[in-house]
């Protein structure tokens, strides 16, 4: 019994592997998605008219003291 499990692990481990779909596209696709990323947020920071100034300073103007 052991002698044929050991046999059909063998055989199992030297078969032919035949490339699956990550063998196949799966850095692809990850450069993909990548380059989608960057070119998304590379929009979004450069095009999109957000006003990124987060400091308050120079546009917030203190109302006069009323006494």
């Amino acid at each position: 019994l052991v002698r044929g499990i050991r046999h059909t692990a063998v055989r199992q481990a030297h078969r032919k592997h035949e490339p699956d779909f990550h063998d196949k596209y799966g850095n692809l696709v990850l450069l993909g998605g990548a380059a989608a990323f960057v070119a998304v947020w590379g929009y979004v920071l450069t095009q999109a008219g957000i006003e990124w100034g987060l400091s308050p300073v120079g546009r917030i103007t203190p109302k006069e003291w009323r006494e």
